[in-house]
């Protein structure tokens, strides 16, 4: 005869009764995030210490990574970022091989699945860009070189068209062949400058002139004395500019001097090492800051 403990079998229906529910409200609620989120665009300016990294998500829900900071605090961030359940994002972009702009993309090529890596074309010897190389020849991802003039789509009307660079960068400085791209959606900007200095900046201000515009500014550079010149600020002329900077860091960014820049030409600035991760959205009428 077959013999079973009523007892437990009242518990086991509990147990389950109650995942059902939490599953049901986990899935309800998430219904209601995606409503709410539907036909905006975000942007995460990442607090990842002395680097860059900034979350973009589309949108329709396509995601994009620029740079990856300089270690494993991105993997903490995007912790923040992005829902527990997501473990993918369509497109990294590294927009130049320096340690503290990839230190930490071989943990992200590790931790989650990446369809494409965009990146300047440079190639580095150091051993922060070989790891990199050697993750994204083993998990093979598409790689793509930057060139001025591309777009990449990101749905719902949102798409980044590269500026910079225009030509080949082999053999050039890693600051000058920085990928420098503006991201578009409907009436709104932001323009990602990576590192570029203030040469690249004059010639994308001859270029490219009032096309510059924008509403969000991320500061080359981390802020230093080599970023932001003055005719490249006219023309961009953003509402606010984001600099991306740890706290303390032995290189002083951000210059005083940029600072006092700004200041003059009226444009409010936010600093991640004093705001922590700094977020926007866009609904392609206008921008708002959200954190």
């Amino acid at each position: 005869m077959y013999n079973f403990d009523v007892n437990s079998l009242k518990k086991n229906i509990e147990w389950y009764s109650l995942a059902l529910l939490f599953a049901s409200v986990l899935f309800i609620w998430y219904g209601v995030f995606a409503e709410n989120q539907a036909g905006k665009l975000t942007v995460s300016f990442l607090d990842v210490g002395q680097g860059d990294a900034i979350f973009i998500e589309g949108p329709n829900g396509n995601q994009v990574l620029v740079d990856g900071g300089p270690n494993k605090a991105i993997l903490r961030e995007l912790g923040h970022s992005m829902p527990f359940y997501d473990h993918s994002i369509d497109v990294v972009m590294e927009t130049h091989p320096d340690l503290d702009h990839i230190g930490g993309l071989p943990d992200v090529l590790n931790n989650y699945k990446v369809e494409t890596i965009i990146e300047d074309g440079l190639r580095s010897e150091t051993a922060a860009e070989k790891e990199l190389e050697n993750i994204v020849a083993e998990k093979k991802v598409n790689e793509i070189i930057a060139v001025r003039g591309m777009k990449i789509d990101l749905g719902g009307g949102a798409f980044l068209e590269i500026l910079s660079p225009d030509r080949d960068v082999s053999g050039s400085d890693t600051n000058t062949a920085s990928i420098v791209a503006k991201l578009v959606y409907g009436k709104t900007s932001f323009l990602l400058t990576g590192d570029a200095p203030t040469a690249i900046e004059n010639y994308l201000a001859k270029i490219d002139g009032k096309n510059l515009k924008t509403d969000v500014l991320k500061v080359a550079h981390h802020g230093s004395k080599n970023s932001a010149s003055e005719s490249f600020l006219g023309f961009a002329s953003p509402e606010v500019a984001v600099i991306s900077a740890g706290l303390n860091n032995r290189y002083g960014h951000p210059n005083q001097e940029i600072l006092d820049m700004f200041n003059r030409f009226g444009i409010p600035f936010a600093e991640t090492f004093k705001d922590g991760d700094i977020v926007f959205e866009s609904d392609g009428e206008r921008v708002e800051r959200v954190k």
